[in-house]
């Protein structure tokens, strides 16, 4: 039985949670507020089980060999038709169960299946933590037996429009030069390049700053690396990848397109290990082991190296490398409680002159980076009320210096977010998800020309809470709808509802049905540059924030044991998207003047063209992720259309990364299992030596001329651009 006095506990009265939260008009306590619904929570789960007698089970699910939470893991009491699955730090709880004596059945893939007998008693609470013990993904013997979960209930259970990937299968991706995340999302339907040459992602027809990248929990504000070509996720780090490629719930926000969850390695809690590679591009280390009985420590550090070797010889070559890096610490603190601590630091370095074999040569200096850090207490408040509460530090920074022509450029954005999700199991037909965000953001702009001066510097705050509701009326029915209410604190205020709703249906005993749309609103824009990297800034008085409408139906069949197929059409309508005003410097006008009579420009005004879109498409995926031959088959058909301001006379225009047709074809196979396979024979031993890996893509792409250069001169006396005067046409 749990007391009210859980509610007073230290966690919950740390001072991080004692903020004033302004809302418009309505002021109040986030503690008291936090502390009453926390305490509505644990006294309604109490009478309810009291009243119905009835039983709770609850635990963790870890990989036996490291004892890494595993996430998405599937887990149900065999012959009832109830189960559930582990949320992101590996959490399950089934609730609502007679006293009785019952199967526990959890399966994961590429790991033994777990079953275990299990009594409850009346109101008991058990706590049961599962270890699974990992194998390799071949055989049906191993990985799907008749107990383990359906592929059509794994994909019933599935959020719409969300793809999960493992380490294995990312790293199974064949590569060019090195797995990377980025470029294996790009093999995904609905995600595509620019070129082949940039890691960028475009989303269902949105822009690379339309996406939400977290690492443990922290906004990534630049994920690339070489201006594009790489990513910052390091693939040996990482856990688990979540995908959600439209209709998300009111968890996530502040983004119209996607969100691309990336979650690190906790470490090994049960012996050092470590790691060490070598690609064409860079040389990479991991190393991970525990913290006596408390935890564990995980770390990895990557450097490209053709600087030091090719780069000696080859004078094209330019002075470049990055260097990155994580760190993660997890605590166990006890059976209720965990803690992890989580950084990441990463740097680009370009020295780049323009004729190494003159003494004097036009050249200049360049360096950016990202460091990211997050601190997440995890904590079973009660068996059916799960908390996560995070502290977060997100920094990017860039420094140009082109001296010979004096020019400078001081590009940098920092954000301090403090945030926290409740997951509550009221029973197994209602489950309530409740969380808040207060996100503080600065940064600042200053770049020194020869004809004037730039210097911007801007602080922002948005407050978010949200709340969301999943209901199973009938083993049939699955219905989650939500809302998120955002305060964006700007020279202009924001205040927005996003209504969220998602069904899904079991048509028969092999195929889903899935519909989700939503409301979805964004306050930050990216300034995309050649060869420069992004330039971030925010909704103000002149550039009002984005807001973006889904409408997405899916069908999803079960073709047979382990192989599945999707199928998903959308429509996404944009309002106030923005596009960046390649000739602004002819239409803005200097705020005022500095001492040595330049102009100042602080002001975003005129900085952006403002207009409207649509994006539409159906897209098809057969995946099979177990056995001799892995991977997927994907299609998809898409529009995207905008109407900007200025541009193309404001008529409709497909953008640059619009792409009709996009095929792609994954797979792996053990060339001593394929045969069999295809023969329904028994597997051997898997070949370590051999095997074959694919990766084919095709895309329709949009030809274009861009102009190869610009210019622009002094105006005269009796000229001002207009729309009349000035004809721009579409290039991004």
């Amino acid at each position: 039985m749990f007391k009210t006095d859980l509610v007073n506990n230290k966690f919950i009265n740390k001072s991080v949670l004692i903020r004033i939260f302004s809302f418009g008009k309505i002021t109040f306590t986030m503690n008291h507020f936090l502390r009453t619904l926390i305490l509505a929570f644990i006294t309604l789960s109490n009478v309810s089980a009291q009243v119905n007698n009835e039983a709770t089970i609850n635990g963790f699910v870890y990989d036996a060999s490291n004892r890494e939470a595993l996430i998405g893991a599937n887990i149900y009491l065999k012959g009832l038709n109830v189960g559930t699955s582990s949320n992101v730090s590996g959490y399950y709880v089934i609730t609502n169960l007679n006293p009785g004596t019952f199967e526990i059945v959890v399966s994961y893939v590429g790991y033994k299946t777990f079953q275990q007998k299990v009594s409850f008693a009346a109101n008991q609470n058990k706590r049961l933590d599962v270890f699974l013990e990992p194998v390799a993904i071949m055989g049906e013997e191993i990985v799907v037996t008749g107990d383990s979960a359906r592929t059509i209930i794994k994909l019933f259970n599935k959020p719409v429009s969300k793809v999960d990937l493992s380490p294995v299968q990312l790293n199974k991706v064949p590569q060019v030069i090195e797995s990377d995340l980025l470029r294996t999302l790009q093999s995904l339907p609905g995600i595509v390049p620019v070129s082949d040459f940039s890691s960028a992602i475009y989303v269902r027809g949105g822009t690379p700053d339309q996406n939400l990248f977290l690492l443990d929990g922290t906004d990534v504000y630049n994920p690339e690396h070489a201006f594009g070509l790489f990513s910052t996720f390091n693939m040996d780090a990482i856990k688990k990848v979540e995908v959600y490629k439209g209709g998300f719930s009111a968890e996530y926000g502040g983004r119209l397109s996607s969100v691309i969850n990336v979650t690190n390695n906790d470490g090994n809690r049960n012996n050092f290990e470590g790691k060490v590679s070598l690609s064409l591009l860079s040389l990479n280390t991991t190393l991970q082991g525990p913290i006596g009985k408390i935890g564990s420590l995980s770390g990895s550090l990557r450097r490209t190296y053709f600087d030091q070797t090719l780069g000696k010889v080859i004078d094209e070559i330019p002075d470049y490398y990055f260097l990155d890096g994580n760190l993660k610490a997890f605590f166990d603190i006890d059976e209720t409680n965990k803690l992890s601590i989580s950084f990441y630091g990463g740097i680009d370095d370009l020295n780049f002159v323009l004729d190494k074999t003159r003494q004097e040569s036009l050249g200049f200096d360049y360096v950016w980076g990202n460091q990211t850090g997050s601190i997440n207490w995890r904590s079973i408040i009660s068996p059916k009320l799960f908390g996560n509460f995070w502290i977060t530090g997100s920094r990017f920074f860039s420094n140009f210096d082109f001296g010979d022509v004096d020019f400078k450029e001081e590009n940098i954005i920092r954000d301090v977010t403090l945030k926290g999700a409740l997951e509550y199991f009221l029973d197994d037909h209602w489950n309530f998800n409740f969380g808040f965000e207060q996100k503080n953001v600065s940064g600042g702009l200053k770049q020194n020309f020869t004809g004037g001066r730039v210097d911007v510097s801007k602080h922002r705050v948005l407050y978010t809470l949200y709340l969301n509701s999943k209901w199973k009326p009938n083993p049939l029915w699955d219905i989650e709808f939500g809302v998120r209410a955002n305060y964006f604190d700007s020279d202009k205020d924001y205040n927005n509802i996003d209504p969220r709703l998602s069904i899904k249906y079991r048509l028969t005993e092999t195929s889903n049905l899935k519909f989700a749309t939503g409301i979805y609103h964004q306050y930050a824009n990216r300034i995309p540059r050649l060869f420069f990297v992004s330039i971030w800034t925010s909704a103000d008085e002149y550039v009002k924030g984005s807001s973006a409408t889904h409408f997405i139906a899916g069908y999803q069949k079960e073709i047979a044991k382990n192989i599945e197929l999707e199928i998903e059409g959308y429509f996404k309508n944009y309002t106030n998207i923005y596009s960046y005003n390649q000739t602004f410097l002819a239409d803005i006008k200097p705020a005022t003047y500095t001492e040595d009579n330049l102009p100042l420009f602080n002001s975003t005004q005129g900085l952006f063209n403002e207009g409207n879109g649509k994006s539409y498409g159906l897209e098809f995926l057969l995946r099979k992720d177990v056995g001799a031959i892995t991977g997927w088959i994907a299609y998809s058909l898409a529009r995207t259309e905008f109407t900007i301001n200025r541009i193309n006379k404001n008529l409709p225009f497909t953008p640059r990364h619009d792409r009709t047709h996009a095929i792609n074809f994954v797979s792996n196979i053990d060339l001593n299992n394929a045969a069999n396979e295809l023969k329904g024979k028994q597997f051997v031993n898997p070949d370590k030596k051999w095997s074959l890996g694919i990766n084919f893509t095709y895309f329709s792409g949009q030809p274009i001329t861009l102009p190869a250069s610009v210019y622009f001169v002094n105006r005269f006396p009796d000229w001002e651009p207009s729309n009349n005067s000035l004809a721009i046409y579409p290039s991004d």
